[in-house]
Formats: C-alpha cells, structure tokens, sequence
C-alpha cells in the first residue's frame, strides 16, 4: 500500500501496473480499511467460533457439576478411604482423606500371587455388597471431553469475541445503513452474551469441583485433573471384566471336577460367586465403613503412604500376630 502511494505521488500511471496492482491501488482508498477488515473477518468467523466453543464448556460444566454432585462417587472414594485406614490400623493413625492421585496406587499393589491388585479386591467387595454402587460412573457426565478442553484458552477467545463485538457495534454506529451490520449485531448479541454467561459458570464450577476434591485449580488443569477419573473409571471396569472371568474360570473348574449332574446341580452358591474376602477381615472392613458414618478422631496421613507400607511389609492384625497368606491376598 506504501509502495502505490509513493508511485501514485510520483505522477507515475496507474495504466503501467498490472491489473492486481490497480486493484489494490483501489481497494487501499476505501475509508476505514483497516476497520471493517476487522469487522468483516469477525462477522465470517463468528459461527464456526461459536460452534467450537459452546461445546466445549458445556462439557467442562457437565463434568465438573456431575463430579461434585454423585452420590456414588462419594460413596466409592469413601470405600477406599476405609479399605486404606482398615489395611493400616495397626500402623499408623487413620488417614482423613487421599488425594487423587493416590487411586492410580491401587493398580500398583498386587497379591502375594500378582494376580489381583487392590483394584480388584475393592471391585469383588463393591460386587458383593454395595452392588448398587458399581454403576457409579453412569452419574459422570462428559468427563472424557472436558478432560481434552484448555479452559484458559476457551476463556481467551470468548473474551476475544467479546471484543470483537464490540468493535462492530461501534463500526454499526458509523455506519448505521448498511443492513448487513444491523442484521448481525441483532441476532448475535445475545447469542454472545449467553456464552459470556456459560464461560463464567465453566470457571466457577470448574474451580468449585477442584476445591472439593482437594487439589488447586490455580495450578490443575483440566487435562490433568479429569484423567484420574477417567483412568479410575477404566481400571475399575476392567476389574470387573477380570473378576467376572475369574469366577467362570473357577466355575468351570468346579465343574470339571464333579462332572456328575447331580453333584453339579448341587453346588454352594458361595462356589457360584466365585473368590470371596475372608470372612472376619470382610466384618472388620463392614465396621471400618460403618465408622465413618461419624466423625472419627484421626490424625493428618496420606493414603498413599498406607499404600507403600503395605508394599514394603506385610499387614499384620491388631493382635500382632501376621494374617494368614490367604486372608492377606
């Protein structure tokens, strides 16, 4: 544009440059260029900005309002709290709580044998008696998605729009005959304002949910902070399966070994289930969780420090004496 200018001051012709070059010649005398460039580009690519945007936090509200409000979650981290503090009585102070992080550790402990892990003991006990909460994860909602948005730059570019906004109502008011601008801001404006209002409530709910669950959302993002529910969710539905396989497995086995009809007719429901927790210890644990039904005196402690106790020694029973190697599998 500098280089027509000069060659038009020089008295040169404009009949000399190629035709894109008179076209520009032209195009750079349009008052306010620069303007209702910008107008034209936010008016285009308004749209798609909305089309990308709304969705993504409406997962992260979905995700962050269902993570506080499940009732079953709460019940399932409560499960583990109390397997964790029943596992270390005998060692330490009962923990008051874990952070999320620590429900990627129950994965890493495993049997005397290596065939189970934390995972699928807490699963088989969920099974056998809080059946109702094994569908816990049914009341998470866009979890998945929420965990793949940057809410920072979600927030960004709703703050952009913002401001693009309010340049074309500005460019509406000098130029306030052109349909075009009029039509646009009508029917967008309170379209904008509705996802100012959603961009808001994303970052509130979301910062609430971090909050509650202990963490910082200063410093947790997103795609740090959904994934732990998202790989609890995987490894707790996989122990499942396992456990599930586990039991046809032995159910078989069963009934290899009495292949008689009427011996296979008659064989205990408790074979049928398949492996069980040892009774006392299960009683014990029943006890653990009816206890947090009230305020306990416990002292500060992490969960995953129980964890890493457990790894690096045997549990051992109020008494003293070591559990048998069947009931500490």
């Amino acid at each position: 544009m500098k280089l027509l200018q000069n060659y038009e001051k020089e008295g040169r012709p404009l009949e000399d440059l190629s035709e894109e070059d008179r076209f520009m010649s032209r195009f750079g005398k349009i008052p306010r260029l620069a303007q209702r460039i910008n107008t034209l580009t936010f008016m285009g690519n308004f749209p798609e900005s909305m089309k990308r945007l709304q969705p993504q936090i409406d997962a992260i509200i979905a995700a962050s309002v269902s993570l506080k409000s499940s009732s079953k979650l709460k019940k399932m981290l409560e499960i583990i709290l109390a397997f964790g503090n029943y596992m270390n009585s005998s060692k330490r102070g009962a923990a008051y709580g874990f952070r999320l992080q620590s429900l990627d550790l129950l994965l890493d402990t495993k049997s005397t044998d290596r065939t189970q892990t934390l995972m699928h003991f807490i699963a088989n006990m969920v099974q056998e008696k809080y059946p109702e909460l094994a569908s816990f994860h049914t009341e998470l909602r866009f979890v998945d998605k929420a965990a793949l948005v940057s809410l920072d730059s979600v927030l960004q570019d709703v703050r952009s729009l913002e401001r693009g906004m309010e340049g074309t109502k500005k460019e509406f008011l000098v130029q306030d005959d052109i349909p075009a601008l009029k039509e646009f801001v009508k029917a967008n404006s309170d379209v904008l304002d509705s996802l100012v209002k959603d961009g808001k409530t994303a970052q509130e709910a979301y910062m609430s949910v971090v909050e509650y669950y202990g963490e910082n959302p200063k410093t947790t993002q997103p795609s740090m902070f959904f994934p732990f529910f998202i790989r609890f969710i995987k490894a707790y539905k996989q122990a499942e399966q396992d456990n599930e396989q586990k039991k046809k497995q032995e159910l078989a086995a069963e009934e290899q070994a009495t292949p008689s009809p009427k011996k296979k007719d008659s064989t205990p429901q408790k074979v049928r289930k398949g492996p069980m927790m040892p009774k006392m210890p299960q009683m014990d644990l029943i006890a653990e969780l009816k206890k947090r039904q009230v305020k306990p005196q416990v002292t500060d402690g992490a969960i995953e420090g129980i964890i890493t106790d457990l790894r690096n020694s045997p549990y051992r029973r109020g008494d003293g004496r070591r559990a048998n190697p069947r009931q500490d599998n």
